[in-house]
């Protein structure tokens, strides 16, 4: 039968003989397997100690060169974790029983020693030992566990003193594990309820009580020592003794202050607009539903204001999106100046703002709040320097009469807004159930605008300016033409707006502008003269980034020379952020392309720009060359124009020309060209080169050599 194995015993005994009958025990020491190894002083122990290893050191308590605890206590120094037991004399036993006290395992007295009880006492010193060795690994693994978790971990007894706190828990608590053992639980561990205010219950009297881990209320707050308030979450559970009995509990807490703060702020987020902090549309919703609730509950009314913000898309492409960002922030900010705090301004994206307005007792409520939004929004904005002026268009929808629920208020405002839109903007319009058949109309002449490219619905159709003084024709103006296989033939005025609302207007533009100078370049390879080609310019088309590029490579595909291209542009396009427009000029005047300034008289335009904007002509709007005959004072507005027009040295154009006495006046005050139904009507391609073969009147056949209108019109139609 194999033996345990192998323990090495180091006897230290001064005494020959008591060391020789220990010897002689050793020889027959059964199953138990030690080496007996000997020293006879203290000192010689010391040296054997630091140099080798050994399980259980047999000490004579009365060794003459370290007696009594000294010697335990050198040896424990030299050889810390060894197991000591003590050989003492019968008289010496008290001194035995403090030697035990200050680390030794067992004693035996000498000359009652037996062999079989000298090697259970080695036994048992080893296995001892051996188990003080798995217990102290066991404490200090779960000392170091607790102390390095991140969490706060609290121990109490049965009565609620605290006898553990890790690391963690001090920092927590503001209580140091010495100042906090023994205290009650409740004196350091101070926890209010965050709604009340209120102390909440000792978290460990309900485990103990119920005999099962626990946890505290949700909105618990941690009162730590000095004021600080810190959210926590926890739990706690009951330690039983070894008959299953309760003898404290274990408390298990952590801070959540940042965790709840990033909850709270990714709720935050879904409900509220980034950049402005407004509600957004999910949280909108919410709240309309509410008030519809509310409404319904107090026999009160609500609107729904949807606002838009008039001209925006240009700023944003003109300015940048980060300088249309901090416009949209000021408006929002000037909004919340608008409305109670019982009300709801939401940002819905983009320019678009909805303000839900409650607790209103008849529909002019509504109407006063619109006036003071229109009112607010309208002041300047300092954004990043610079003095931005901006103005909203708002329909107004009223619970219950244009809707019973969010949707359908949110939808009809927003069919409302358009409609502010379409009466000149800046202004408000109640709902109205009519408007509902123009706004599928709009949604429906939107939907066929898109596929009217791809499914070549449109045309060009050219009215002939006439110089005044020859009466010939100088140029043209192209004008887009739409005819739907379902609607017949499109006004512009039915479908120019809808494109530029819906950004259509950018693909439907550069069709107009590509077919225009390949027309022009056309005629001119089949040897008519080199006309003037003339293409209305829409403010989203000039500001967009890529509109110089892309006339450029017009004119470089098609092959028409730069200075048979005139560009018609609004007084409000040049007017406009000037510093901007001035380049834009300058890069077209370099490049040959002729810029005219369309419906002049009806803007706002300041002389002293266009004295320094690179300009060639100004078109008198046909309102006031219809007014001529009836309206004095149109006469004199006129007359100011072409001499401002001669004084500027710009043509001057007049467009809308219908009656011989128009004329004769146009004529007479020096104006350079005109342009109108008294002339012709805008035609297509190959009429307009039968307006050139006719003789006579004010539309004379160019003479030049070779020129045969019947051949051009075949091959450029």
């Amino acid at each position: 039968m194999s033996k345990r194995p192998v323990k090495t015993v180091l006897l230290v005994e001064d005494d020959p003989a008591i060391a020789n009958q220990l010897r002689e025990m050793f020889r027959h020491q059964g199953s138990y397997a030690f080496d007996l190894m000997y020293a006879r002083s203290l000192g010689e122990t010391e040296a054997y100690l630091a140099t080798h290893s050994v399980d259980v050191v047999l000490l004579d308590l009365g060794i003459e060169d370290a007696p009594g605890l000294e010697g335990v206590l050198r040896i424990h120094a030299a050889s810390p974790r060894v197991s000591i037991v003590l050989l003492s004399n019968l008289e010496k036993e008290a001194a035995a029983v403090l030697a035990m006290e200050g680390g030794a395992q067992d004693y035996l007295i000498k000359g009652q020693i037996e062999a079989h009880e000298l090697m259970r006492a080695l036994r048992n010193a080893v296995a001892r030992k051996a188990i003080e060795e798995s217990f102290f690994k066991e404490t200090e693994r779960a000392r170091v566990t607790l102390d390095c978790i991140g969490d706060a971990v609290i121990c109490t007894d049965l009565t609620g003193n605290i006898s553990f706190m890790n690391p963690v828990a001090e920092i927590m608590t503001g209580w140091s594990l010495k100042e906090a053992v023994d205290r009650p639980l409740t004196e350091t561990f101070h926890i209010v309820d965050a709604a009340t205010g209120l102390r909440a219950a000792d978290p460990m009297i309900r485990a103990i009580g119920q005999d099962r881990p626990t946890k505290l209320p949700v909105n618990c707050i941690l009162m730590r020592r000095g004021g600080k308030e810190v959210f926590i979450e926890d739990s706690v559970a009951p330690i039983h003794d070894r008959q299953g009995m309760a003898a404290g509990s274990v408390l298990v807490f952590r801070d959540v202050t940042v965790s709840r703060a990033l909850a709270a702020q990714i709720t935050h987020l879904a409900e509220h607009d980034s950049l402005t902090g407004l509600p957004n549309r999910l949280l909108l919703n919410d709240r309309l539903g509410q008030a519809i609730a509310l409404a319904d509950r107090t026999r009160s009314m609500l609107a729904v204001l949807f606002l838009d913000l008039d001209g925006f898309r240009h700023i944003n492409d003109s300015l940048g999106h980060p300088t249309g960002d901090r416009l949209l922030e000021s408006v929002a900010k000037q909004l919340l100046t608008c409305v109670r705090s019982s009300d709801t301004i939401s940002r819905q994206g983009g320019d678009e703002f909805i303000v839900l307005l409650q607790n209103m007792q008849q529909p002019e409520d509504a109407a006063i709040g619109a006036r003071r939004i229109l009112q607010a929004v309208a002041e300047i904005h300092l954004v990043e320097k610079r003095e931005l002026h901006i103005t909203a268009s708002i329909g107004i929808s009223v619970y219950p009469e244009d809707g019973l629920n969010a949707e359908a208020l949110i939808k009809n405002a927003d069919t409302a807004m358009y409609q502010a839109k379409e009466s000149g903007r800046q202004t408000f319009m109640f709902f109205k159930r009519e408007m509902n058949v123009r706004a599928v109309e709009r949604q429906s002449i939107e939907e066929d605008l898109r596929r009217a490219l791809e499914r070549d619905e449109f045309t060009l159709h050219y009215q002939p300016k006439i110089d005044l003084k020859s009466g010939t024709i100088t140029g043209a103006e192209a004008l887009l033409r739409w005819t739907n296989p379902r609607r017949g033939s499109v006004p512009p005025a039915r479908f120019i707006s809808v494109a530029e609302d819906s950004g259509l207007i950018l693909p439907i533009g550069a069709w107009v502008m590509r077919g225009a100078c390949a027309q022009a370049r056309c005629w001119q390879s089949a040897g008519l003269p080199a006309l003037t080609i003339a293409v209305n310019i829409s403010t989203i088309q000039f500001r967009d980034e890529s509109f110089v590029a892309g006339l450029l490579e017009i004119l470089e595909e098609t092959g028409l020379d730069p200075r048979c291209l005139e560009l018609e542009l609004t007084e409000s396009i040049l007017m406009e952020r000037t510093e901007l427009t001035a380049p834009i000029l300058q890069t077209l005047r370099e490049k040959g392309i002729r810029v005219s300034v369309d419906d002049f008289g009806t803007g706002y335009s300041s002389l002293s720009y266009l004295r320094k904007l690179p300009l060639d002509a100004l078109k008198i709007d046909q309102s006031f060359v219809s007014q001529l005959a009836t309206a004095p004072e149109d006469t004199a507005i006129v007359s100011a124009i072409i001499s401002m027009g001669r004084s500027l040295n710009l043509r001057v154009i007049a467009e809308g020309v219908e009656t011989a006495d128009e004329l004769a006046f146009l004529r007479a005050h020096g104006c350079d060209e005109a342009q109108g139904y008294y002339f012709s009507h805008p035609v297509p391609a190959a009429e307009f080169v039968e307006l050139l073969k006719r003789d006579g009147g004010f539309l004379k056949q160019p003479g030049s050599a070779g020129f045969n209108a019947d051949g051009a019109a075949r091959r450029c139609s």
